[in-house]
């Protein structure tokens, strides 16, 4: 009862504010404190328009929703097309006091809290970046499926007593694919195998002829021959998933109202590029996107951070105050919990972050593969005090 009290005395700061808790099969939606203003709707499309009407109806302005996984994305946007205010809040803001846990008690927690304004809104990007989000998501499911097809192949090269994986060190660069493209061809003859290998390999085509010299057996060589054109299927749709991203890109600085698009691009350093990086110049359409900022002149980013920096969080970080609550987004920031003037607990926030992970790949190779630098000054500094994981996560 204190507890009640205590509430009723607290400012209401979104008088018109509704609370959703969303769920798998239905959606539960608060609009007051009685049991009369908690309604269940289902999840498909005319119930969600259903949800928006009922908003109108009782005078909602604001809305909040807890939501786990994607079941929120449909309301929400739909919610913004009919006006309303939307926030999505993390879970863990939102827990009720112990005792009896409910849909119905979990949305009117949510609206208590939305209208005292206890709750602040998870960050969303922009559509642009929405969608090229989930471009690049399903780029690099694609990418890691088609690599785990490469110890497949291993298994049955090994099988035939093979060791190609010896001689090379990627059995699907240039040298490796054309040795295998052979083998399935038909060809046997361990010298012309060895003579398809790249000029640059170190090791001498003797001791490359050897290591493909090994027992044929029909089982083997049929298996490695779906692995590898599996393999090649998906690079081909990771191919059309790149045409799809540029086209994203270059529809965005199309409609860009800022002079971006007509900005010169001869002063950018070109960057060697991997294999499997997007074979789209990320450079120069990133150089149009940002208004003429290089993010590549970075040591160490490359395509691959630029296409996750802006499917990520885009190029307006208006929503950060500052760099801080960034990298509190980035769960890079400790956690500190003080009582009695001490800290107790100072863990990172646990959770991936893609973004992360890009950066802390960044950091990784201006701390061992770059010799020079700003960066890397600074890196060596951190790693001789603190040891090379603190230098990773300060860089």
């Amino acid at each position: 009862m204190e507890k009640e009290k205590r509430f009723e005395k607290m400012a209401v700061v979104h008088p018109h504010a509704a609370g959703i808790d969303i769920g798998s099969k239905s959606h539960w939606v608060a609009t007051g404190q009685t049991k009369e203003d908690v309604k269940e709707f289902g999840v498909y499309t005319e119930d969600l328009h259903a949800i928006c009407h009922h908003l109108k109806k009782h005078g909602v302005t604001s809305v909040a929703m807890e939501s786990t996984g994607n079941y929120w994305k449909a309301l929400f946007i739909l919610l913004q097309a009919n006006g309303f205010h939307v926030i999505l809040v993390n879970g863990k803001y939102t827990k009720n006091v112990k005792g009896k846990k409910t849909d119905c008690l979990d949305c009117q927690w949510i609206q208590r809290l939305h209208s005292l304004g206890l709750l602040e809104g998870s960050f969303i990007p922009d559509n642009d970046t929405e969608k090229l989000k989930h471009l690049c998501r399903h780029r690099q499911t694609l990418l890691e499926d088609a690599a785990s097809y490469i110890p497949k192949m291993q298994k049955a090269l090994r099988q035939t007593n093979i060791r190609l994986d010896n001689a090379l060190n990627d059995i699907t660069a240039v040298s490796g694919r054309a040795i295998i493209e052979a083998i399935i061809e038909g060809h046997r003859d361990p010298d012309y195998l060895a003579s398809l290998v790249d000029y640059r390999v170190r090791k001498s085509k003797e001791e490359i002829a050897k290591t493909l010299t090994g027992d044929w057996r029909d089982e083997y060589i049929f298996e490695l021959k779906q692995s590898y054109e599996i393999y090649l299927y998906y690079h081909q749709k990771i191919a059309e998933c790149d045409k799809q991203i540029e086209a994203v890109l270059q529809e965005r600085i199309g409609r860009d109202e800022s002079d971006g698009k007509n900005l010169s691009t001869d002063s950018l350093k070109p960057k060697k590029r991997n294999k499997n990086e997007p074979k789209i110049n990320l450079q120069e359409l990133s150089f149009q996107i940002t208004g003429g900022v290089d993010l590549s002149a970075i040591d160490g980013v490359g395509p691959n951070t630029l296409l996750t920096i802006l499917s990520e969080v885009g190029i307006d970080f208006s929503k950060f105050p500052t760099s801080k609550h960034f990298c509190s987004w980035l769960r890079v920031a400790p956690n500190n919990k003080i009582t009695g003037g001490k800290i107790i607990s100072s863990r990172m926030p646990k959770g991936k972050h893609r973004l992360k992970d890009a950066l802390q790949h960044v950091a990784v190779a201006i701390g061992f593969n770059q010799k020079s630098g700003a960066l890397h000054q600074f890196f060596k500094r951190i790693e001789y005090r603190k040891g090379k994981q603190a230098a990773i996560l300060a860089t």
